[in-house]
């Protein structure tokens, strides 16, 4: 896809021509809408890591608090936008793409943060238990990664589908994200909490690019939408009732939407640039941000001259999106690429050049 042509067709609906966008190949309001979700999982992680650990909270809780109804929400649903373009492909290229490629960097980076966080482990218990948490990890996702693992799961679902009618298959969604269920096996949990926004991205995909364009045409009523939208979010969490069934897919769908509608003006404007950067990026900084996060924290709480819990948890949330990203760089300066590149000796199907997607890369 290209930002000068037209986006694929999902399900029969149309969607709009892409806007123009600095980096070929990309759309900028998807860059930023990812910056921002990524800067908030980065947040909500370091805020309440510090929190647990100093044994109260700060003023950064208000803002993990705001964004806890849409936070995933619209990950998910971005994730889903460009389904449309590779549902049709043959399985082999889609698993290459939407299973093979996630799942190299889930075993990757468990196995990573396994190292540094096995002697700790050990500790607490033995070295043949730690063994055996590495090797259930592939069953139960580990930490942070539990995003990267449910995505394949979800890419599969959704092909898998794709024959079958939409409306019925959104409501079962709906219904199993307004049951809160809770088994305690996180790929169940999650999956039924979520599985509704993802699909909701690949089947109304259109709809969304449209409410982008609106936006883009319209900034004014935008702009009084989103604030409509923000007093009513922060209404419902301060009240307690944002996770109350139905309303919390609401606000989750409302809460997507109205980042779309952020990164658009974002994007519009080319204002806050390091957002859509982060976007670009989101997925090494989703790898790699749990390592200067924890050390940034440990540092801070034990021997650092700041007491304030809201100002550390701000700090650790800027080490962890800064850190990763230097990570980053460092490896490629390194040749150590294959920590955020997929190698072809792990793929299933031959790469083909040129290709773009920016769904969850």
């Amino acid at each position: 896809m290209t930002e000068n042509g037209t986006s694929a067709v999902t399900r029969g609906s149309a969607q709009p021509a892409l806007p123009p966008n600095p980096a070929p190949g990309r759309v900028g309001w998807v860059d930023y809408a990812k910056g921002i979700c990524i800067v908030m999982v980065v947040m909500m992680h370091s805020v309440l890591g510090v929190e647990l650990a100093a044994g109260q909270t700060g003023f950064m809780h208000l803002l993990v608090a705001f964004a806890k109804p849409f936070r995933m929400p619209d990950f998910f649903l971005i994730s889903g936008l460009f389904l449309g373009v590779v549902i049709d492909r043959d399985w082999r290229l889609y698993l290459d793409r939407k299973v093979v490629h996630f799942a190299y960097f889930y075993g990757l980076w468990v196995t990573i943060q396994f190292a540094f966080k096995a002697p700790s482990f050990a500790a607490e218990s033995s070295w043949a238990d730690v063994g055996c948490l590495y090797l259930e990890a592939f069953i139960e996702p580990f930490g942070t990664l539990w995003f990267i693992y449910l995505l394949p799961v979800f890419f599969v679902v959704i092909k898998a589908t794709r024959h079958l009618p939409a409306l019925p298959i959104w409501v079962a969604a709906a219904l199993l994200e307004t049951a809160h269920i809770v088994t305690g096996w996180t790929v169940i949990d999650e999956f039924c909490a979520r599985f509704v926004y993802i699909y909701s991205g690949s089947l109304f995909a259109g709809y969304v690019f449209a409410l982008s364009d609106r936006a883009r045409a319209y900034p004014a009523w935008a702009l009084a939408g989103l604030a409509v939208w923000a007093l009513l979010n922060s209404s419902l969490v301060y009240l307690g009732t944002s996770e109350w069934p139905l309303i919390s897919l609401s606000l989750g769908l409302c809460g997507a939407c109205a980042i779309v509608i952020t990164g658009t003006l974002l994007a519009r404007a080319h204002w806050l640039t390091f957002l859509r950067f982060c976007g670009e990026h989101s997925i090494v900084i989703y790898l790699a941000f749990f390592l200067p996060m924890a050390a940034t924290r440990t540092l801070l709480l034990h021997a650092g001259p700041i007491h304030d819990i809201g100002a550390i948890s701000l700090i650790v949330t800027i080490a962890g999106l800064a850190g990763a990203l230097a990570i980053w760089w460092i490896a490629l300066k390194a040749g150590a690429n294959f920590l955020f590149e997929r190698p072809a000796m792990f793929s299933i199907a031959p790469k083909r050049p040129g290709s773009v997607m920016q769904a969850a890369e």
